[in-house]
């Protein structure tokens, strides 16, 4: 109860945080680019509404990471309506604007709003960045200025050309803008990439429904099959896994006795080291033989387990048999993932609103941008209505209070970071949960069949629904505090994933030993975790019990019956661009197997739980009947059923 009551509270305070971050959030921040003085490009009812791409009046800037404010990059940006589709230098167009004023016009609207000052000395417009001193043929991507790339016989090139002039005095190489630009040439075309997508979707959209609903029937036809075919599905499996190590002995054996004779195969490991390239190896006798006995010892351990252990695997194949009638009696659950899915997709939803929310919700920040690098306001935080009344102008000319970034000094922009921290850990939190609930009302379903003394006569009317309205009744609790144990694991391992980034440039061997360790640690507890989960809400759904004591049942119950385990320790699981729908068909019939074979996955589970538990509950006795199938009753050899439930 006190989980369940700790669990709605979060999700209160949860519902709390995504309000304030939307009262104080602003995802036109996002949406929209915004220029230097903090307007917002392309925005309704505002001077900008038609001007919806952002202009750097110097890109090469971009470039170096040391002047970088915030990520911003430090040169006056501007909304414009169009990007320039021509190389210009504010020189050449001075000189020549009386006679052309045509190019003067079409370069005034990439400079300041109301400049139209010809007569202005370049060096002052240059200081004051009333204008660009050049523009270069560029392309819009991301509602932004970039340079319009593009390849000559390997030559990378601006509008055909490779150098330009940055229109203060020096000829550049466009692999300067290239730099600046970060590389982004390479996604340019990413929108015509888009549309063409777009396109082969709306062409072959009943292909691919058609290639889903096949692959839903398949596997519907695979998990009828699975009743009559289990036991030959499983054999094949194993005698394939005999023939394959059977042909690695036989290929050791032939390089082992090809390589005799050959000057060197004789070494030994000892003998030539430590080597980085590993077909070295692959040249020595020993190395053969080693592999030769590995396998020959592993094909060994499998025949013995399949001779000593066939009573335990006839088990396992009627377990198998037993999951594809008990979903053939309960066929809704196959749907069951559908519910899932949609309360995963709803708590991404929110997670994804409200951190951006969250990540808007600060005021505009504006900083000195100096043109003189030891200008000692350069960076500081200024005041755009009160700047020309300050000195910063006098003592660095030229300088501008430019916007730079969203932030805040209040306690609630302080603590940002940490709202977003709780926003990813309940995000885990309730998809662990999401998670939990499907497994525990599958598993509730299941048992339901399993403990059915007459099957399908003494099955409840509707197994699923009740086990999910048990699940939410008596069970939030339990299974909100199995969530919140794997959702705390989660969470560390992305920041350990955060750190692991952060370090990779760094030199320090030993720390990203460390980290390293801690992240194989922190997966192995992941995956432990969820097998214990698991089997948890397996118990949860069978007895009502709390987690703790579920788990440590289950837990010993498993142990009890480790011979048994291994059986089920896997889960079973013309166009512009033809892989378009290939691959979306694809990923989807994957999706739609995974669906099904993840409930029959759920089923064989708690079946097996419940079979253990009921060899040791029961004993086959008239006062203690076993409640398991008449099939698996006879793989067991022990005393016989009650006529009504062998006829069961």
């Amino acid at each position: 109860i006190i989980c369940c009551v700790i669990f709605i509270v979060v999700i209160l305070g949860y519902i709390a945080l995504g309000v304030v971050a939307w009262v104080h959030g602003d995802p036109r921040k996002v949406i929209y680019p915004t220029d230097s003085y903090g307007q917002f490009c392309g925005q309704r009812d505002t001077l900008n509404e038609n001007k919806t791409i952002l202009f750097y009046f110097n890109i090469l800037k971009c470039a170096s990471p040391v002047v970088l404010i915030n990520l911003q990059c430090p040169t006056t940006q501007l909304c414009v309506s169009k990007c320039p589709d021509r190389f210009a230098t504010y020189i050449d167009v001075q000189a020549s604007y009386r006679y052309r004023p045509d190019q003067w016009n079409y370069f005034r609207q990439f400079c300041k709003p109301g400049f139209n000052n010809p007569r202005k000395s370049i060096a002052q417009v240059l200081r004051d960045e009333d204008c660009p001193s050049m523009i270069i043929p560029s392309r819009p991507f991301l509602k932004r200025c970039f340079p319009d790339f593009s390849t000559k016989n390997g030559v990378l090139t601006v509008a055909n050309q490779t150098t330009f002039k940055d229109g203060r005095g020096k000829t550049r190489n466009v692999t300067d803008l290239r730099e600046a630009a970060n590389g982004i040439n390479n996604v340019l075309d990413a929108r015509s990439v888009g549309m063409k997508i777009f396109e082969d979707y709306a062409i072959s959209w009943y292909w691919i429904l058609i290639g889903l609903f096949i692959a839903m029937m398949l596997s519907l036809l695979f998990l009828v099959l699975l009743r009559f075919t289990a036991g030959v599905l499983f054999w094949i499996f194993i005698f394939g896994v005999i023939g394959i190590i059977g042909y690695g002995i036989w290929h050791c054996y032939w390089e082992y006795d090809h390589l005799k004779g050959i000057p060197g195969s004789d070494l030994t490991v000892y003998d030539i080291g430590f080597q980085t390239d590993f077909k070295v190896y692959l040249q020595l006798r020993q190395t053969w033989l080693a592999f030769m006995i590995i396998l020959c010892g592993v094909e060994v351990i499998i025949i013995l387990m399949l001779i000593f252990l066939r009573n335990r695997i006839r088990i396992a194949i009627a377990l198998l048999k037993e999951g594809s009638r008990a979903i053939g009696y309960i066929m809704s659950t196959l749907f069951y993932p559908i519910v899932t899915f949609l309360l995963i997709a709803i708590c991404i939803s929110y997670w994804a609103v409200t951190a951006v929310f969250l990540a808007t919700s600060g005021e505009p920040v504006y900083k000195v941008m100096a043109n003189q690098t030891l200008c000692k306001y350069a960076n500081l935080t200024c005041d755009p209505e009160t700047f020309n009344t300050t000195n910063v102008t006098k003592l660095c000319p030229g300088a501008q209070c430019t916007f730079a970034f969203y932030g805040g000094e209040s306690l609630y922009h302080k603590y940002i970071f940490i709202f977003q921290l709780a926003n990813a850990f309940v995000f885990l939190w309730l998809v662990n949960f999401a998670i939990a609930l499907g497994q525990c009302t599958l598993a509730g379903a299941f048992a339901s069949y399993y403990w059915a003394y007459r099957k399908p006569a003494d099955i409840p009317l509707w197994p699923l629904f009740s086990s999910f309205g048990r699940a939410i009744r008596y069970h939030t609790g339990s299974l909100a505090f199995g969530a919140l144990i794997l959702a705390i694991v989660q969470l560390i391992r992305v920041i350990l994933e955060y750190l692991d980034h952060k370090l990779k440039g760094t030199q320090n061997s030993f720390t990203r030993f460390l980290l390293c360790c801690l992240k194989c640690c922190f997966w192995c507890l992941e995956k432990f975790l969820k097998f214990i989960n698991r089997n948890a809400y397996i118990m949860i759904a069978i007895y009502g019990k709390n987690f703790c004591t579920s788990a440590k049942e289950a837990f010993f119950l498993l142990m009890r019956n480790v011979v048994r385990i291994p059986v089920f320790a896997q889960e079973v699981p013309m166009l512009n661009y033809y892989w378009v729908p290939l691959l979306t068909v694809i990923i989807g019939s994957y999706l739609v197997a995974h669906g099904f074979f993840s409930v029959y996955a759920m089923c064989v589970d708690t079946l097996f739980l419940c079979f253990c538990e009921d060899l040791e509950r029961n004993d086959g006795s008239t006062a203690k009947p076993y409640f398991m199938s008449a099939s698996l009753h006879r793989i067991l050899g022990k005393k016989k059923l009650s006529p009504k439930k062998a006829a069961g």
